[in-house]
């Protein structure tokens, strides 16, 4: 959520995946993401204010799975349309309008939960999205791993540095990295000397919607399926050995199989949600591209409702995953909504669009006319108990789309609220 570099020729294609959140600020002790240090500095009053918004300061305590009680349930009993709620999703999203769709479970009451879709099962480019996937990939490969050990899949993601390398390469979006000795934070591009632990990887990864540490955390997946109990201590020498001697295709099948199969199990069918390619150009000469990436709001509301049941993986895992999309920075697009600023926001946005300059010369950034994708999914908590979750994807040519994703993501707040 979740990458293909700018190519100035006639034929633009550009990718964007910028969309800030982070784990919660008291995380650092936990997990020794060093940016956590800073806002939790900041918290304390001794760093400048973050300018956080009232959501943004729950604890890593008081985040909460909601369908722990309906984990016996299978998605197709829960994800039934609710009479009165599909009315008023028809009424904000014309049918014959294909441009948009969605899927919305209110699980605010989890013995009556209500759920509508739209276009539900329309197949759009997932982009940043799909950075949840890896983030699935590598909890379900920690599992594997240390099947009856939390604490162990824990001190692994803390204690494992592993180096960037050419997997990084290239990616506009910057990382934080903080001095934790001289406070002091700078925003830049990760290069190929980087070395953090996976935790900080992942944080990369789905904080600033970094590509290159999306392609990092990917391998690093992979490479915990091929060398199991050896991966802990493997070295740099040992990984570079095996994309070195392991034949492409090898490499490429495992890679594939690592980041879909834990959806598979989920009952997410391939062409509801499946990633097909890393992130970065970096990572093409040690493995390839299979499938194609595709994302629908159906398979992405069948892995939000599972991630809430505790089924992603199991229930730890799936806790720490959504503790990872936690948003506690500047908020955009469908998150943006003034109605969201009380709320805690659980979030994953992303964007793909492609420009043709011979048909529109003023195409640009979000604004493609060949395609414009546009994705948000979301878990919103509200202080008066309010739940829900929204996936909205979107292909509008020609228009940045934030804007409506700001705007839709007000009238579906007010909409799901009205009857509280």
């Amino acid at each position: 959520m979740k990458r293909i570099g700018i190519i100035f020729i006639t034929l633009l294609v550009c990718t964007a995946f910028t969309v800030p959140y982070h784990y919660p600020i008291d995380g650092y002790e936990t997990t020794g993401i060093k940016r956590l240090k800073r806002l939790q500095l900041a918290k304390e009053g001794k760093l400048p204010d973050a300018g956080l918004p009232a959501g943004a300061y729950k604890s890593i305590k008081d985040i909460k799975l909601h369908l722990l009680s309906r984990k016996m349930d299978s998605t197709p009993q829960i994800l039934k349309g609710e009479t009165e709620l599909q009315k008023k999703i028809d009424a904000v999203f014309p049918k014959l309008h294909r441009s948009y769709s969605i899927t919305i479970l209110d699980i605010t009451n989890p013995d009556k939960l209500r759920y509508a879709q739209q276009n539900e099962t329309s197949g759009y480019q997932p982009g940043s999205v799909g950075k949840l996937v890896v983030a699935t990939a590598l909890f379900d490969q920690l599992a594997k791993l240390y099947p009856n050990s939390w604490e162990k899949r824990i001190a692994l993601l803390r204690d494992k540095n592993v180096e960037g390398g050419n997997w990084v390469l290239t990616d506009e979006h910057t990382i934080p990295v903080f001095d934790i000795t001289t406070n002091k934070l700078v925003k830049r591009q990760a290069v190929v000397s980087d070395v953090f632990s996976l935790f900080e990887w992942a944080d990369h990864m789905l904080s600033v919607s970094n590509n290159g540490a999306a392609s990092v955390v990917w391998r690093e997946a992979l490479l915990i399926a091929a060398f199991k109990d050896k991966y802990p201590t493997m070295t740099q020498e040992d990984a570079d050995a095996y994309f070195k001697n392991t034949p492409k295709t090898e490499i490429t099948d495992l890679a594939i199989s690592v980041v879909n199969q834990p959806l598979r199990n989920l009952g997410i069918t391939e062409d509801e949600w499946r990633l097909g390619s890393f992130f970065t150009r970096g990572a093409n000469p040690y493995v390839g591209s299979k499938g194609g990436s595709i994302g629908s709001p159906l398979g992405l509301m069948k892995w939000m409702l599972q991630l809430e049941q505790g089924k992603v993986v199991d229930e730890k895992s799936s806790l720490e995953i959504k503790r990872l999309m936690y948003m506690t920075d500047r908020r955009i697009r469908y998150a943006q909504a003034p109605e969201l600023k009380e709320a805690a926001v659980y979030f994953k946005s992303g964007s793909l669009y492609k420009c043709d300059k011979t048909k529109d010369a003023s195409c640009g950034k979000y604004k493609g006319n060949v395609y414009n994708y546009m994705n948000s999914v979301a878990i919103v908590e509200h202080p008066d108990g309010t739940n829900y979750m929204v996936c909205l994807m979107t292909n509008v040519l020609s228009k940045n789309s934030a804007g409506d994703h700001l705007a839709l993501a007000s009238k579906i707040d007010r909409m799901i609220r009205e009857n509280k």
